[in-house]
């Protein structure tokens, strides 16, 4: 989880360094076109890439929320006896 996490702090800042260069274009609309180009399409691209082995792990081992709100089932009373 590590390594998705400095991922996500990369593109961050390549976005930030991106709307630094968008705001100093002459135009409005050279600015978008930059932004575009040089900062959504590349970031998206990578991330996707980058995302796929752990997309693939988590297809393949789903996380266990199946157990969740269900009683486990164990002989509770011991335990509700030292509370008291």
């Amino acid at each position: 989880m590590c390594i998705l996490m400095f991922m996500y702090i990369i593109a961050i800042a390549w976005l930030y360094v991106v709307i630094l260069m968008a705001a100093t274009e002459k135009s409005i609309t050279s600015g978008v076109l930059t932004f575009v180009f040089y900062g959504l399409l590349p970031c998206a691209l990578l991330l996707w890439l980058l995302g796929t082995k752990h997309r693939r792990h988590y297809r393949k081992n789903p996380l266990p929320d199946d157990d969740v709100g269900k009683p486990d089932g164990t002989n509770t009373q011991s335990d509700e006896q030292h509370l008291t």
